[in-house]
């Protein structure tokens, strides 16, 4: 074969690999256009820093509208704590949804009624863990403390709110308990 054939199928090749290299980068590009603008978006509808959005939640792909029930997963996984939510825990969620502002009828309210129905996947409590690791990093201890307080108050009520033996023993059972000090857990700082 004579060597310019070689030489313009080698400059060919060479073109094709560099478009390929081109593309790719191009869609990293995207990719990260579209996570940062998710960031944005989160970050307002939580008021937050955008540094405090997680990856993981960026990841769940929320849309601004239905991350209020977000506020909601700590008491979503209290009541799946022992595998099934009775009528006095979602009765208990859907009011504390409604004191959030969680309105009936909005992606928020059917976000949270999907995760009361099924329950919602590890990657979902994950991603919540990242969050209040992040807003614990970022806020004061004060402000830390009153949101731990918040959470947990909430997240207590709807493990009382079944439970006990006509009205004696306890009413947060085992793994109840153990939900609520892996949500509290959430909340400690780092090594600093």
């Amino acid at each position: 074969m004579p060597e310019g054939v070689l030489g313009d199928r080698g400059k060919a090749l060479e073109e094709q690999f560099f478009a390929r290299q081109d593309e790719e980068l191009k869609r990293q590009l995207r990719e990260r256009r579209r996570a940062d603008d998710a960031r944005e978006s989160l970050a307002a509808a939580l008021d937050v820093d955008p540094s405090a959005v997680p990856d993981e939640l960026i990841a769940l792909d929320l849309s601004p509208e239905s991350v209020a029930a977000f506020a909601m997963v700590p008491l979503v996984v209290v009541a799946w704590a022992d595998g099934q939510i009775d009528e006095k825990e979602r009765s208990a969620i859907l009011a504390a949804a409604e004191q959030a502002h969680v309105e009936a009828g909005s992606p928020s309210h059917k976000l949270l009624a999907d995760w009361l129905q099924r329950q919602p996947p590890s990657t979902l409590i994950d991603a919540w863990n990242s969050y209040a690791a992040a807003i614990s990093e970022s806020v004061g201890d004060e402000a830390r403390e009153e949101i731990r307080r918040d959470v947990i108050h909430r997240a207590r009520a709807v493990a009382e709110a079944t439970g006990g033996i006509l009205g004696f023993g306890s009413k947060v059972s085992t793994r109840e308990e153990q939900a609520l000090l892996e949500i509290e857990g959430a909340f400690q700082r780092g090594p600093s």
